[in-house]
């Protein structure tokens, strides 16, 4: 059966996630290497922030990504 046949209208809504689940804690997307040109001091306060800056920047670039949707 596909999940849009599936009637859920007398399931009850959860109120919210009990305190010990992980929303996408095993989601891994793929990355993609790219070459990105950004402004030298864009950089060193990248850098600034310890050795995982690329991660730190893909998380601001989501949450850029996740506030204006569709740009």
């Amino acid at each position: 059966m596909a999940d849009s046949a599936i009637d859920y209208s007398d399931a009850p809504a959860m109120k919210s996630l009990p305190p010990q689940v992980h929303v996408g804690r095993f989601y891994r997307p793929l990355k993609q290497q790219i070459s990105l040109r950004v402004d030298a001091d864009v950089l060193a306060w990248f850098r600034s922030r310890g050795k995982k800056y690329q991660t730190y920047m893909n998380a601001v670039l989501r949450r850029e990504m996740q506030v204006r949707p569709g740009r």
